[in-house]
C-alpha cells in the first residue's frame, strides 16, 4: 500500500509507522474523525510481520452495548435464546492479524 502525501507531518507519521512494523507491540493512533487513521493502520498492517493475515476493521459506533461483547467474541450455540449457531468473533476473525478499533471513544463505559 502507498500513501501519497507531500506534507512533512505526513512523511514523519510513514517513517514512525515503519518503525513500529518491526515489532510486535499495540499501537495507538489519535486524531479527529476522518484524518486517516484507518488508512494509517493499514499501512502499518502491511508493513508488519502480520500481512499475510486479515485485517479486521471495527467501527466502535456501530456497536451495540447489549451485544458488544458477543460481537468482540463470538458465542456458541444456545448461549442465549436467538443463538442457534456457534459464531466466531472479530477478534477471532483477525487472529494472527490486525484488529483495528475506530472510534473507540464511543464504546459504553463498563458499569
Amino acid at each position: 500500500m502507498e500513501l501519497v502525501g507531500e506534507s512533512r507531518v505526513h512523511h514523519e507519521i510513514l517513517r514512525a509507522l515503519d518503525r513500529v512494523a518491526t515489532t510486535d507491540v499495540e499501537v495507538l493512533l489519535t486524531g479527529p474523525s476522518g484524518v486517516g487513521k484507518e488508512l494509517y493502520a493499514r499501512y502499518l498492517h502491511e508493513k508488519s510481520s502480520r500481512a499475510d493475515e486479515s485485517f479486521v476493521a471495527v467501527n466502535c459506533g456501530t456497536l451495540n452495548a447489549d451485544l458488544l461483547e458477543n460481537e468482540l467474541f463470538g458465542h456458541a450455540s444456545g448461549a442465549y435464546t436467538s443463538a442457534r449457531d456457534d459464531r466466531d468473533g472479530l477478534a477471532s476473525s483477525a487472529h494472527q492479524g490486525t484488529l483495528f478499533f475506530d472510534e473507540v471513544d464511543t464504546l459504553p463505559a463498563a458499569s
